[in-house]
């Protein structure tokens, strides 16, 4: 799965998407602090425990870098940001049978917009899964890379990688 970029200058405006949510009973917010654990077996009932780990970087934040969604007091979805790397969207994810509502569009747009009140102007959406979502979503493009792997793909620190003898 290739790393993706988008730019954060002209995001999608999302608070059209919230409205239309809220009229189904869906909240976006950010978790608090004392729902760590409850996100955490969300995303380890529904996605994988490395998710779930990833995603726990997030509380060290704040504000806290992720943001879940909601149907009344139960989560339904979540997207992180800056929990891998600095600058990256994700992991993300919404519970399969709340799909094609428009979850996951929302929550990436409120996490891209964390990423731009931080002051970036591009953001890295890291391991991309659904390259086709995320290119119409937000025109991001792939970013080339050996093997398409990105840095999940790495045996080695970065910015050693490429370093000579």
């Amino acid at each position: 799965m290739p790393d993706m970029l988008c730019s954060l200058i002209r995001l999608p405006d999302v608070r059209p998407l919230l409205n239309k949510l809220r009229k189904d009973g869906i909240t976006l917010r950010r978790p608090n602090p004392w729902e760590q654990k409850e996100l955490r077996e969300f995303i380890m009932e529904h996605f994988t425990e490395r998710w779930a780990d990833e995603t726990s970087v997030a509380f060290g934040s704040k504000p806290i870098s992720c943001f879940i969604a909601m149907d009344g007091q139960q989560i339904v979805g979540f997207g992180g940001y800056e929990c891998s790397r600095r600058n990256y969207f994700g992991p993300t994810g919404v519970d399969e049978s709340y799909r094609k509502k428009g979850i996951g569009t929302a929550l990436l747009l409120t996490c891209l917009e964390g990423l731009r009140d931080l002051g970036y102007t591009y953001a890295v959406i890291g391991g991309a899964g659904p390259v086709d979502f995320y290119k119409k979503a937000v025109g991001a493009i792939e970013i080339p890379f050996d093997e398409g792997k990105g840095i999940y793909g790495l045996n080695e620190e970065p910015k050693y990688l490429f370093a000579k003898p």
